[in-house]
């Protein structure tokens, strides 16, 4: 079902229709008609067209914030924020484009990257425009075109963003969203005129268009989930751990893939971390995502409250240690309480999967071998944030993590000129930065030019 729900009040606001099969084929024939015109553009055309969007994004931040606060929770503040990031990757990629993709000679051979075609973009969610934003502006600086199949929960972010790549100036229909179910994702990746794919998103959701896009043989880029280990040594700064730490995990009321969810703690400085972490724990606000005053709203859906409900009773059953209760609240919407869960089980929920809410996992290790050993116990490795100044132990968690993105003293934080992506079951593949805008481009070896 493709709906605004409101998950600060749980009230369905609007109702919106799937495309047929029919329309959908129509969106494609559209699509890759603009995309053979588009991919004769120069570097020059499309960046303005890039510079314009940023214009527009930033022109209206806070109509575009409010948006995803009303469809998916966000706290406007963050929801500001996230626009103003994404104008900062169309800047990026509009001065920096055409140098990332220029031709290079290798022996006699020119390699040149040359555009695939129209590429599918599977998106969340959580960060319903930088996700989007972050993904499309490359593909189409490379000269494709790109049909996007957004969450269901956030129908109108989805053609709000398809509206402001038309009045960018790209050529009509080059950006599409298709308003579909899940379901018809299979269709639209066996169709000819797709060329790629990419999806961020959960396990199961990658592992299925994975599958997919492996029976046509058409590439693909997968930014899955994590459950980011956050390492905290004796020698590090304690206060600013702290501070970070509850930071890293609360950003978006707890559901991003990079937050920290982990909270791996040395002995010698465990009970000082977590007198702090708490202090910070309880400082935080819940409540109407629009106003100011709080920094935490409401999980996105019911039944996304209801999973981590299930998890962290689970977690509990299983014999951990709550130092603060948080939980559902009561009244309308879906908001949840901060959690802080301590000597967990390591079969228990909260050690072995990504528990996608303001829930603090702690634990307490002993040795640097140990630390090591507890943050890559899970499937997943996407992030890891270290907190020491101690340079032997830098280069050893630099060198044993496994991880996509490891930062030291500090957040783990995507970049546009970096980039971004995870190992093992958090996907592969990059997205941003130079590897992100070669994804979708088919290197071309060249002998005999001139």
């Amino acid at each position: 079902m493709i709906q605004t729900q409101n998950p600060t009040t749980g009230v369905v606001e609007r109702h919106f229709t799937s495309l047929t099969p029919h329309q959908v084929s129509v969106a494609l024939d559209r699509a890759d008609m603009a995309q053979r015109s588009h991919k004769t553009t120069s570097f020059s055309q499309r960046g303005a067209c890039v510079t314009q969007l940023a214009a527009l994004l930033l022109a209206e931040k806070n109509h575009y914030a409010a948006l995803m606060t009303r469809e998916m929770g966000k706290p406007l503040t963050q929801a500001v924020a996230e626009v103003e990031k994404c104008a900062a990757a169309c800047a990026y990629y509009a001065a920096e484009g055409e140098s990332l993709l220029a031709p290079r000679r290798e022996k006699n051979a020119l390699i040149r990257y040359d555009p695939l075609g129209l590429i599918l973009g599977v998106m969340p969610w959580n960060f319903p425009f930088w996700q989007v934003i972050r993904c499309a502006v490359p593909v189409l600086m490379a000269g494709n075109g790109f049909l996007l199949k957004h969450a269901s929960n956030v129908p109108q972010c989805a053609l709000a963003i398809q509206d402001l790549f038309a009045a960018a100036g790209f050529i009509p229909n080059l950006f599409q969203t298709l308003l579909v179910e899940k379901e018809a994702v299979a269709a639209i990746i066996a169709d000819d005129r797709i060329r790629g794919a990419t999806l961020t998103g959960s396990e199961a959701a990658g592992a299925s268009l994975a599958s997919l896009a492996g029976a046509a043989l058409k590439p693909t880029v997968l930014e899955l989930g994590g459950s980011d280990p956050f390492i905290i040594m004796p020698s590090a700064d304690l206060d600013r751990a702290a501070e970070a730490a509850v930071q890293a995990r609360m950003l978006n009321t707890g559901q991003s893939c990079i937050a920290a969810k982990r909270f791996v703690i040395h002995s010698d400085v465990y009970d000082a971390v977590v007198q702090r972490i708490l202090a910070h724990v309880d400082a935080l606000s819940v409540g109407d995502p629009l106003d100011p005053r709080h920094n935490l709203g409401p999980l996105a859906t019911q039944g996304i409250r209801a999973g981590l409900t299930h998890d962290v009773k689970a977690t509990l059953a299983a014999g951990a240690k709550a130092l603060r209760t948080g939980g559902p609240t009561d009244g309308p919407g879906f908001f949840y309480a901060p959690t802080v869960l301590a000597e967990i089980p390591m079969d228990a929920p909260a050690a072995r999967k990504e528990l996608f809410g303001p829930v603090v996992s702690l634990y307490r290790i002993a040795t640097q071998d140990e630390a090591l050993a507890l943050a890559n116990s899970t499937p997943y490795g996407l992030g890891a944030s270290v907190w020491t100044h101690d340079e032997t132990e830098k280069n050893f968690f630099a060198d044993g993590l496994d991880a996509g993105s490891i930062t030291m003293n500090g957040m783990v934080r995507s970049d546009p000129a970096l980039p971004f992506g995870g190992v093992k079951a958090s996907g592969y593949g990059r997205e941003l930065g130079p590897e992100g805008i070669r994804s979708f481009t088919n290197m071309k070896t060249l002998r005999g030019l001139s």
